[in-house]
Formats: C-alpha cells, structure tokens, sequence
C-alpha cells in the first residue's frame, strides 16, 4: 500500500496539468477584470473622495453571483489604497462575508467579527448588546480615519439579524467625533432593498448599481484569460472553454461557476493520468458541481428553511421504512412543531411554513405536488428530490447548525 500511495504523491508532483491553479480559485484577484470597465469605473468614482478624506456614499451592488461584484470592488479597494498611501490618506477596508456560519447570523457575531477585525476583542456570547457597540464605536473612534466596511452577501445577513442592525450601523457618524464610516454592501437579490423598512433604506442614503450577468462569448474572454495563467501549455483541447462558458452561460452567466468547472475538470483529468483535459472532464465536473451545490445550499439558508427541510427528511425516512405511506403539508407542519419545541426555538405560522416549502420546491430539493382533497381543499404531496447519496451528508449539515 505505501509504494502504492508513493506512486500517487509521485505523480501528482511531476504530471501536473496546472501551472498555477491559484488563478482559477475565489481568492485569486487578476490584474484585469474583463467586460467590467464601467462598472469599476462608477464604484472607483463613488469611492474617490476617499482621497480627500471625505466620507464616500454608501453603495450597493446587485447581481447574480458570479457577476464580478465582490471582485471589482476588491480591485478598486487595492488600487484606492495605493492611490491613498502616497497621498497619505487614512483609510481602511473591512471586509465581512455574511454567509459564513456563525458569523452574520446574529447582531453581536456580526460586531464581534467587526470589532476583531479592528484589533478588539470580545467574547463570544454574554455581553449586553450595547455595550458591543460602545466597544466597536471605541475601536473606530480612537483616530481620526475613514473605514469602509464591504459586507458581501448583506442580504443573507439581514434575514437572520433584522433590518434594524443596517438602521443603527448607518447612523453610526452621528455618534463619531474623529473617525467616519461608510458601507458597502453586496448582495445577490436585485430586490434586497425593497423588502426592508423605508424608514432604513432612507437612512442609508446609497448609491446603487446591477451587475448583469456575462454571456457566453464574455465568459469565453474570461476563462481564455485564466487558462494562459493556470494551465500549462498545450494541455486544454479545443472546445473545452466553449464548453464550459456554455454551462456557466446556462446557470445565469456565473463566472465562479467557469471557473470552477474548469479546475475541477483539470483535477479530475490529473487524477486520472490524462496529459490532456478533454469535454468529457468538463462534463464529470458538472455532475460533481451539482452535487456539491444542494449541499452548498442547505449550508446556506436560513434557521427556520433548515427546520422545515429535516422535518420533510425525517418524513421521507419514515416513508422508505413503510411507517409513512405518503406525507403531505400538514404532516411537515406537525414534525416541524415537534422539532422546534425540541430545540426551543419560535414556531412560525402554518401558512409561513407553507412559503418555505415553496421556496424548498423552487430549488428542487423537494417535488411538492398540489392535490385536491375534496371538501377538505387542497394540500401539497411532498416528495424529496435530493439525491440518496446526499441524504446523510445534508441531514448532517442541518443537525450540526441547528445543534438538534
């Protein structure tokens, strides 16, 4: 077994496809951003009285994900920094994902992620709010500067904390004698803004844009750029960036996801020995994706979705073991009860559960059918649809966030 393992190491140290796969992944910041100049333009501008140590407006940038929001802003934010260091400007970027788990899914997280990042402290859990936020507004007061915090994905904060935290953080330079801030927000719903409360949104006082997703021959530009960077010569046949622009081109015009696909498919044609990635490799990297993807998703979403989801599959097992002949609405609603009295937490409405499993339904998780139930009206027959070879994984996903 370990000349056989030894064989491995040794092939993937010397029959590399990559030249540097670095290129390919989320973290990776080109030196240009193809079919994005105006969009950088107009962030770089709204950004720009930085330099004079002017507070900027605050701005939001919608789009699908995969659009290039998080990266031209990243871009900008480098080249505004180095701009500022000659001028001598005092200014700094804080970044936050807010759907990373257990970061955003809480006022006191998002300001304990906050106020490290500042070079404070706090600890985990048993401080009154206000006083979190006399601590963070310390932090940022005790020098004359200008912060710009980049929440990424705001949306997914705001669901789990209220749009009461966006009202108090905004108001923030009222309270600040020295230093000023000023907020960025990412998010992946063109409509984010229009389900909070006016009150808020008149607060933020934002300048805001769309990313519109790139096609197909603009995802080619962008992965032809990369491939000259990632791989080694001569190793990608022909077809395979159309191929994969063409996938990602279907999927919203994601450009994380091209990328994606092409570094696993270079991974799956190393592990398999090929001196060349072929179309067959792009298309096994999809198939991988997909998976990858519901599980992605059930990670993602919010307390009360997860609830309703190992409701339906602890349902779905009960009906494989032949206890449960068919299960509908109601019975998710009943389990669903169950669980949340089990782990004490709010019970929401019938017809709120009702919503949710629409929204389950829409990302093809669950196939809820509509039926009639005569004079008792009409209810939904729920059937999972995630594949069986997720099952554990994405119930073990739901246990380990909701602590059940």
């Amino acid at each position: 077994m370990g000349v056989e393992l030894n064989d491995i190491f040794n092939s993937a140290v010397n029959n590399s496809l990559f030249k540097n796969k670095s290129v390919l992944q989320v973290r990776y910041t080109p030196e240009s951003i193809p079919h994005r100049d105006k969009q950088i333009k107009t962030i770089a501008s709204i950004l720009a009285p930085i330099l004079r140590n002017e507070r900027p407006s605050n701005l939001f940038l919608y789009g699908k994900t995969g659009t290039g929001k998080t990266l031209s802003v990243q871009y900008v934010q480098d080249e505004l920094i180095k701009k500022a260091d000659e001028l001598g400007a005092k200014v700094k970027f804080k970044y936050l994902n807010c759907k990373l788990k257990k970061v955003a899914d809480t006022e006191y997280r998002v300001l304990a992620a906050l106020i490290k990042q500042l070079g404070g402290y706090i600890p985990p859990t048993g401080l009154p709010t206000d006083q979190v936020w006399l601590k963070f507004i310390e932090l940022i007061d005790k020098k004359k500067q200008l912060v710009v915090f980049i929440f990424d994905e705001i949306d997914q904060m705001i669901k789990k904390v209220d749009d009461s935290f966006l009202y108090s953080f905004t108001r923030l330079n009222q309270e600040l004698n020295r230093a000023q801030i000023s907020l960025i927000g990412i998010s992946n719903e063109v409509t984010f803004l229009e389900h909070i409360d006016p009150r808020v949104r008149s607060s933020l006082g934002e300048e805001e844009f769309v990313f519109h997703p790139y096609n197909a021959i603009q995802l080619q530009d962008i992965l032809n750029e990369r491939c000259e960077e990632a791989f080694k010569n001569g190793v990608v046949d022909s077809g395979v960036v159309a191929k994969c622009a063409a996938y990602a081109a279907r999927e919203h015009g994601d450009a994380r996801r091209a990328l994606d696909l092409l570094r696993i498919a270079g991974e799956l044609s190393e592990r398999a020995k090929e001196s060349k990635i072929s179309e067959e490799y792009i298309d096994l990297a999809n198939i991988k994706m997909e998976k990858d993807k519901i599980l992605d998703i059930i990670e993602g979403e919010p307390k009360q979705f997860q609830l309703v989801l190992y409701s339906i599959i602890q349902l779905a097992k009960k009906a494989k073991e032949g206890n449960l002949e068919r299960f509908y609405t109601g019975d998710v609603y009943n389990y669903y009860q169950e669980v949340c009295n089990k782990i004490k937490t709010d019970v929401l409405t019938q017809r709120r559960i009702s919503d949710i499993l629409a929204e389950i339904d829409m990302l093809g998780l669950i196939n809820a059918k509509i039926i009639s139930k005569g004079r008792h009206g009409r209810t939904r027959e729920i059937n999972l649809s995630i594949p069986l070879n997720l099952i554990d994984k994405a119930e073990a996903i739901i246990i380990d966030s909701l602590n059940i």
